[in-house]
Order: structure tokens, then sequence, then C-alpha cells
């Protein structure tokens, strides 16, 4: 036998319905007529604001803020403190990272359209040295947003275009650390302060021609020209498309300084370089998605080589020699990466470094061979792999194995690696 509510139950129940429909609709109402006069409101603004360049503009502060969180584990056969690249004078910023755990290159950038004309973006860096927390104003610049006829002008602090993995942040890098040519030749990346020309010609393939002129002061320039102008840099950049799922691009780049007390650490001494330096780069990157879907599957091989030609003097600052020194430096990477299925990549690095210094005389080459740059014919080489998790476009797991022959006492490295972004994120470059 069915059973039914008794008739003033069901009355309630509906009587509360109502009540709870009517409560709702003048809710509504109320929302309505608020984003009503929001809508209003922020038309009002923007046809007050639309001003002729004569005019003055209010500048607000609204910036887009974006936040790297990197982190790692580092285990080393060797002992870290002894690295080294024989037959190359290394920077500050060339040796392994910390061994156990330590925060990596986490970052805080800010941008924001300055105006109709310009737009200005600031990158803040926090590493660790050496159990000590480190802050670095990575990049600081401003970009012309009108010129117009494909032409760009970038001033102020900024990651120089010589090189292709070189204008990216090492979170955007594919490997935990950089390629041995980079950590040789530059520092682990060459950024300076300066000011940048560059033009995208209007045509079907891109092409890009620009030039930097640089003040010089961070490694591998190392020291102040008279001029004020310590570098310079031309590049220039051509890429296409093969079809839609495969594309490609290359590039070339030359550096020319005059370096002014160069400074290197050695294990017993500081060398310092003196004299003129010119580096040349070719770079060549191909990338594969099925039909342009780079979610589930792709590839990337991706290629660089550098080679320098410098001459001056070396000067060993605690023991005072000095040597005249003339050196043929070069070296490459190349490797592949391939996302086998949704948010998994996997990849393979090979990097090879060679090296021909001299020194004047006996005493030369006892210089040249304390400050690192005497080789004895041996060509520092290593090979990386990697497996990554990426759960999504802002989180990435990485464990990397590098069997490194840097120098002659073969070192195995193990490093585990956390990225994390938060907050807008513009997009990387090709």
């Amino acid at each position: 036998m069915k059973k039914f509510l008794p008739l003033t139950l069901v009355l309630a129940t509906n009587s509360v319905f109502a009540d709870d429909i009517s409560a709702l609709k003048q809710e509504f109402e109320q929302m309505k007529d608020q984003y009503e006069k929001r809508i209003q409101a922020l038309e009002d603004q923007g046809s007050s604001s639309v001003q002729t360049k004569s005019q003055p503009q209010v500048n607000a502060f609204n910036p887009s803020i974006s936040l790297i969180l990197d982190g790692r584990f580092a285990s080393y056969k060797n002992n870290p403190d002894q690295y080294k690249l024989p037959g190359f004078l290394l920077g500050d910023e060339s040796g392994l990272s910390q061994e156990g755990f330590a925060i990596g290159e986490s970052e805080m950038t800010l941008k924001a359209n300055v105006d109709q004309d310009f737009t200005g973006q600031m990158t803040v860096s926090f590493g660790n040295d050496a159990g000590e927390t480190t802050t670095d104003i990575e990049e600081a610049f401003f970009e012309t947003l009108a010129l117009g006829n494909g032409f760009t002008i970038r001033g102020g602090r900024f990651k120089s275009a010589v090189g292709y993995l070189n204008q990216q942040h090492a979170h955007a890098w594919d490997f935990a650390d950089a390629p041995l040519v980079y950590s040789a030749l530059w520092g682990g990346g060459y950024s300076d302060d300066g000011l940048r020309l560059s033009w995208i010609a209007p045509t079907d393939l891109f092409l890009e021609l620009g030039v930097e002129g640089f003040a010089g002061e961070h490694f591998p320039s190392g020291g102040n020209a008279s001029t004020g102008v310590g570098a310079k840099v031309a590049f220039i950049n051509l890429g296409g498309d093969f079809d839609e799922s495969q594309s490609w691009q290359t590039g070339l780049g030359y550096y020319t300084a005059d370096p002014n007390q160069r400074e290197s650490a050695t294990t017993t001494d500081t060398a310092s370089f003196s004299g003129g330096s010119d580096v040349t780069g070719i770079s060549a990157v191909y990338k594969w998605a099925p039909n342009g879907n780079y979610k589930e599957r792709f590839f990337k091989l991706q290629t660089e080589y550098f080679y320098r030609d410098e001459s001056g003097t070396v000067f060993l600052l605690t023991s005072g020699d000095a040597t005249t020194y003339h050196g043929k430096q070069d070296g490459y990477y190349i490797e592949g990466v391939y996302q086998f299925v949704e948010q998994w990549r996997t990849g393979l690095r090979y990097d090879f470094l060679s090296s021909n210094n001299h020194g004047e005389d006996l005493i030369g080459t006892n210089v040249l061979d304390e400050a690192g740059l005497a080789a004895d014919g041996y060509d520092p080489e290593r090979i990386s792999a990697m497996l990554e998790f990426d759960p999504s476009e802002f989180s990435r797991i990485r464990l990397q194995f590098n069997h490194d022959k840097s120098y002659q006492d073969t070192d195995n490295q193990v490093v585990l690696q956390y990225t994390m972004s938060l907050g807008t994120h513009g997009a990387h470059t090709y």
C-alpha cells in the first residue's frame, strides 16, 4: 500500500520552496544591478581614458606576476668543489650545484605594459651558494611596442641573443644543468646591461636580424671598455615549417669583447685575463608533433656549436706570474627530447669540448697550467639522460643522470629536480 504525506506537510514544504525561490530572485536582481553598474563604470573609464599621445596618461601599477619554484637533490661521486674544465677559465656560475638538498634558481617576474609604446619586465632570481641564499636581478628591461616596420628596441639588463639556449631562463631548459659549452664559455649563460635593436622581416619564413651593445661587466666580458661599450653581439635567426607537424629554426651569433681583468678562480690561485675575445656560434632546432598537437606526443632535436678565439695576457693574482696567451676553444652539445605519452618525457644529451692554448715560453706554460688553461690533450665530454613527469604545464618533476668526464676523474651524478610555476607566465620562445 502506498503512503502519502499529510496535506499540511506538502503545503508547508511548497511554501518554503516558494519563499526560497522568491529570495533567490531578489538576490539575482541585486547581482544583475551591481554588474550592470560595474560594466557601465568600466565603459565610462575606457571612454575617458582615450587620449592623444600629447596628453598625459595615468600608469596604474598592474603587472602580471609569476613565481618559479625550483629545488633539487644532487648526489656526486666526486667532490663538487674540485670540479674543473681543463683548457678553460671558468666563471663563478660554471661549477656544479650544491650537493644534497638545495633550492635551484627560483625566480619572480613582473611584467606589464608601460603605455601604448613600451612594455617592461623584471626578473629577480633566488639561488643557493655554499649554503647562503643569493638574490640577483637577472633581467630588468623595457621594450618598444610600436616602432613599426618590424623593428624593436630593448634596453636594460637582459639575456643576449648570441645563442639559442642563452635566451631561455633555466626553468625552461630540457635538462637540470647547462651544456658544458655554456658553462665553459658563458658561465652558464650571458646577460648584461645594454641595448638591442632587432628587425623581423615581412616574409613567409621567420627572419630576424639584430645587434646588441653591452657594458661588458658580466662574464665572459669582465670589465668596461673606455667607450662604455665593452661587448658587441650580432645575430640572425631563420625558421619555418616543413608541414603542419614539423618546424625548424637555425641561428648564427657573433660576440666580440675586450675583457679587462676577467677573473677566474682556480684551486690554488686566481687567474686574470685581459685582451681580446671573439666567439662565433651556430644553432639548429627541429620540432615534430602530430598535426601540431604538442599535448600528447612531440620530439625536439637541438644542437649548438661555439668557437672562441682570444689573445692577451694571463696574470696570476697570488703568485704575480704572467704570460702572453693565445687560445682557441670550441665545443658543442646535441640533445633530443621525446614525449612518448601525455605528461611523460625522456631525453638524451651529449656534450663535447676542446681547446688549444699557448703561452710564450716555459714560464708561460706553467702559468697556463696553474690557471687551468693547459688541457694536456684532454677533451671534456659528458652524457646525460633524463626522465620527466609533468602533471600539468605548471609543474614538473625530473630525474637526471650524468656520466661526466669533464676532467680526468670521471664523475657519476644524479639530480632529482622539481619546478613549479605560480601565477601568470608568458609563452616561451620557439
